[in-house]
Parts: C-alpha cells; structure tokens; sequence
C-alpha cells in the first residue's frame, strides 16, 4: 500500500493526537502511525491515573480549539487556584501564587493521561481528515517534493510534512540526523496518588530539598492529590521498596501541616520515570517538523513539559495553515519560520527548569541562603511575580 496525505505524523500520543486534530480542523489530510496494539493489563476505569498534567492557559485553549476540553471527564479534572513553593533548611523561603492574584479563574487544570487521551482517541474517530494507521516504520526517506515513511510490512506513507511526536528517544530525530545534547540529573520522578486529610482548597505545594530532591503534592477533586517526587537515584530506589503507607509516612514531615494525613488510593502502585535533559540541535529538517518531546525534554519541577509541547502544536499548526496557497506543508520556509517561532519559549523554559533543578540540588549553606532569600524576594515584588505567574500560564499579565 502507498497512501500519500498532506500530514504524516509518527507518535501517537497527546501530542501527536491533538496535532491530528489541530491539522484535520484546518482542512488537511492526516496520516497518524501508531504502534500495534498489544493486549495489556486492564485497570479500572474508576482508579485514579497516576500520571497527570498541569494544563495551563495555552494548552487549555488548544484544547478547547480542537473539541476535546469540553469531552473530558470533568469530575475529575482539578482547577489550580493557588501554588505554594517552600525551600528548605532553617530559614526556608516561600513563594506563591494565586488566580486571584493573577485575575484568571484558575492557574492551571490537573488531568490524568487517561482521561485526557480517553477524549483525544473519541475525538479522533469524529475526524474524517485523520486515517489512523498502526505498523512500525523501519525508514524515511525525503526528497524535493515529499518525505516517505517505509513501515515493517513494506506499506508506505507519503505526505508533504512529516511530523516526529515520538517522545525522548524519538526514532524520527535519530533518522533525520539531528544531534541533541543530554544530560541526567541523576534523578527519578516517583508518581502516585494519595487521599488527604484535610481539605487542600486547590492548591498545589512544592517543597524544595537538596537531600531528598522536589516534592510536589498537586490537587485533585475530592481531597485527593497526586505526588511527583523529583529524587535523587539512590532515595527513588528506597522509595520504590518501601509499601505505600511507608511512603505516606515519609511524606508526612512536608504534607502533614497543611493536608494531615495522607492515604494511599487504590490501586497502590507508584510508578517512577528517569528525569533528563535533552536539548536537540534542531527541531526541524528538510520536510520534516519535530514536537514535543521529540523536540525538547525538561525537567519536570515546573510541571510544563507537556504544555511546551501543547505550545509547539499551537505553533506548527497554525504556520502550516497560514503559509499561501503557493507553498505546500513542507516548504523550507514554512519550517523556518516554525524553527523560530519556538526557539525562544523552548530556550527559556530549558534555562528554567535547568537552573533551578541545578540551584536547588546544591547543598551548600551559602547558596542554601541566598535562594531561600531570592525566593522571598520575588514573592515581594508584584510585577517580578506577574510576569512569572504569565509564562507559566501561557499568557501576558
């Protein structure tokens, strides 16, 4: 089989379907390759995801653009009204942020993978423009006029753009030849869900420790919240011994003022996933587009890894849709102007997440010092901490 569209996109997560969408609704032809489905185990469809997203102001609006905000299970989609960020050591700085204060209805929207990507696939199935394609790809090859994808079973994709939202170790970065920067932070994101005792009224706390790493507590509906605990290697592989409750008690000296106790939610697993930086030379080559995790991987204290991709999508679909009649999807041009569309966000956001990940693991009592007082500070300077609270909304205060 040869099948030639106007898209072709490799990956077939969030990313990559909510592009599907974005390129389908401005009149064009997708082809979407996704992996062959195995049989796996089944969990209940009422257990709680344990891994989440903070959706903020871009991705929210993305969403809402494609028709899948609207589709989400709502009952289990949690508003941010407040964050509370905490340093460590005897004179722990504080920092925080409210919508109120930001003058917006919330800071961002807690969703499971599940329910979000639950919403994407029967989206998907409404969109005629999207052909839904399962193999794997063995080759690309592109010349002047279209990039071709050779799947396993000799069929092949054509399209005039083909789009890469294969993830870190992206299959379609490494085919293109585009060389990428990595470092590990010598850490492991340890994700779970706990029910708390007191009410946490929206709000998501995040403590800073140069002994055990980020812990982050974000909320979900009901008094619940959803751990992301940033931890060194050697701590994540004691966390990931330990039962539940004894990973409940370790959380108890952070949590316990503000939430008390904490009860592990059914199912009781935690799930944990190396922490990295990498930084592609490139994210576009001669026909080809790459996006989000395939064009940038940051670490997750900020919680936005996932809204920069939401953001490349906005970006790419929208230059595609706006490039004239006389120039097709894959014009060098078209690319470039993506190219620089996102450099700055993407660069901002990897100094971001590197530096403080870099500040905060350092256990040196100056230094300990003086972040402790530069986190006091912001929280004291009204126009520093509005043009803060606007990157990470995706939106100018």
């Amino acid at each position: 089989m040869h099948s030639h569209t106007d898209i072709c996109i490799v990956g077939d997560g969030a990313i990559g379907k909510v592009a599907a969408l974005g390129f389908a609704q401005a009149g064009l032809k997708v082809a979407l390759l996704r992996p062959s489905r195995g049989t796996s185990a089944q969990t209940p469809s009422d257990a709680w995801d344990v891994r989440v997203y903070a959706v903020n102001h871009t991705a929210h609006a993305l969403l809402s653009g494609v028709k899948v905000w609207d589709a989400l299970d709502m009952a289990r989609v949690a508003p941010v009204d407040a964050m509370a960020v905490q340093g460590d050591g005897v004179h722990a700085g504080n920092l925080g942020f409210d919508a109120y204060g930001a003058r917006v209805g919330a800071l961002a929207w807690i969703v499971e993978d599940r329910n979000l990507n639950q919403a994407l696939d029967a989206a998907l199935k409404f969109a005629s423009n999207v052909k839904m394609v399962e193999g794997r790809a063995t080759a690309i090859e592109v010349n002047a006029e279209t990039a071709k994808v050779t799947l396993a079973n000799g069929d092949v994709l054509s399209a005039d753009l083909l789009v890469g939202a294969d993830g870190g170790q992206s299959w379609v970065r490494a085919q293109c030849d585009i060389g990428f920067d990595y470092r590990s932070y010598g850490q492991r994101a340890i994700v779970t869900n706990f029910a708390c005792e007191k009410p946490h009224r929206g709000i998501a706390y995040q403590w800073f420790s140069a002994q055990e790493g980020i812990i982050a507590l974000l909320p979900l509906p009901d008094n619940r919240v959803s751990l992301v605990w940033s931890a060194p290697d050697a701590l994540a592989e004691e966390l990931l011994k330990e039962s539940m409750p004894q990973l409940a008690q370790r959380l108890a000296a952070y949590a316990q003022p503000a939430l008390g106790a904490l009860t592990p939610l059914q199912p009781e697993v935690a799930k944990s996933f190396p922490l990295s930086l990498i930084r592609p030379h490139a994210i576009t080559a001669p026909r080809v587009a790459l996006i989000g995790d395939a064009a940038h991987v940051v670490h997750p204290l900020a919680g936005h890894g996932m809204n920069l991709g939401f953001a490349d999508v906005d970006a790419l679909v929208r230059i595609v849709a706006e490039r004239g009649a006389h120039r097709d999807c894959g014009d060098a041009r078209v690319l470039a102007r993506y190219a620089r569309s996102r450099k700055e966000d993407i660069l901002l956001m990897q100094l971001a997440t590197d530096g403080l990940a870099r500040l905060f693991g350092t256990d040196i009592e100056p230094v300990r010092m003086m972040r402790n007082l530069g986190l006091n500070l912001v929280n004291r300077l009204p126009v520093l901490k509005r043009r803060l609270i606007g990157h990470a909304l995706g939106k100018s205060l």
